[in-house]
């Protein structure tokens, strides 16, 4: 293995210790392969499934890690986080196992069907208005008063790594397979899971290209990418991908993934439909929008991915019920 440069915010080593704090809870998603994708796009491709992880995300590895860190001494005056829903789940699942009182913000737009799951793991919901309110803020003030530790969602090396643990699975599994990654493509919000996953990617396989996948328009890392600083996206109203809507990367994460990722890559609405309605008729598995936005780019003939071995990570399922149905007819 290649040790990258220590002075990023995290290194392999750090997602080695936070694998084995997750070996006991955590879910080892495997890869997928499906000949039907291979011939349409004419490329190897396998997939990462996340979906099948605890709670639905990838969110679960970066929270329980994160939580697992806090000393016992610390841990009375709970958790809060905010999050328009994996977070959300993540943590609170995580809470419920250590058994710490978890508050989330939430937007009150966040699909139903996440916000009552992150009710079901214990945790107490409070919503707010995300064109009018700070969720941070709010989330921060909570934290104040009751002596709570902040979970953040992207921006903490603890959580970093915890989701740095689907790309040590990832590049483990293909040297047991005895294949090479050309390109892994993970989608981005704030930038936690892609910093993470390009650290432990890049760490066995330097020469692999590893991009951020986003909604078009939402392209805060696209932009910033290119531009070599933190730019924020330009779009306005909502996008399917409600997952996948932070405002500009994060700090921690855009110091990784300055260094790391090859470019950023987008796909439209109409394109993400397209992939989630793909993976359920050919893999029969639910992914969520915002989990699509990799393969969308691809099946879209955004990516030149012919004759290299392309690894996407699905980032989780928690869709909303009647959205699905409308993408899959």
């Amino acid at each position: 293995m290649t040790e990258l440069s220590s002075a990023l915010p995290i290194s392999s080593v750090d997602i080695d210790a936070a694998a084995r704090v997750l070996a006991p809870f955590a879910v080892r998603t495997p890869l997928l392969s499906s000949p039907a994708l291979d011939e349409r796009v004419g490329t190897r491709v396998f997939l990462k499934p996340e979906m099948l992880q605890r709670t639905g995300s990838f969110k679960f590895r970066g929270a329980f890690t994160k939580l697992s860190s806090i000393p016992q001494g610390a841990r009375g005056g709970g958790v809060v986080a905010f999050s328009s829903g994996n977070h959300a789940q993540g943590v609170a699942a995580a809470a419920q196992i250590l058994n710490m009182q978890a508050t989330i913000v939430m937007p009150a737009d966040a699909p139903l069907s996440k916000r009552e799951r992150t009710k079901g793991y214990g945790a107490e919901v409070v919503l707010y208005d995300r064109d009018r309110e700070d969720r941070e803020a709010i989330a921060r003030d909570i934290a104040d008063k009751r002596g709570a530790t902040l979970v953040r969602p992207y921006d903490d090396p603890f959580v970093i790594a915890g989701q740095g643990t689907v790309g040590r699975e990832i590049a483990e599994d293909m040297a047991a397979i005895g294949v090479t990654p050309d390109i892994v493509i993970a989608p981005a919000s704030g930038g936690g899971l892609i910093a993470g996953v390009a650290t432990a990617v890049k760490t066995r396989y330097p020469q692999a290209m590893v991009m951020s996948g986003e909604p078009e328009a939402f392209d805060d890392h696209a932009r910033s990418l290119r531009a070599g600083k933190r730019e924020p996206h330009r779009a306005e109203g909502r996008t399917i991908c409600d997952a996948l809507m932070a405002s500009i990367p994060g700090e921690l994460t855009f110091a990784i993934n300055s260094r790391l990722l090859t470019q950023g890559i987008t796909a439209s609405d109409s394109e993400v439909g397209t992939a989630v309605g793909f993976v359920f008729r050919e893999l029969k598995l639910v992914v969520e929008p915002g989990g699509a936005v990799g393969l969308a780019a691809l099946l879209a003939g955004r990516i030149d991915g012919r004759g290299k071995n392309v690894v996407i990570v699905l980032s989780g399922g928690n869709v909303d019920a009647d959205l699905f149905a409308k993408l899959i007819n």
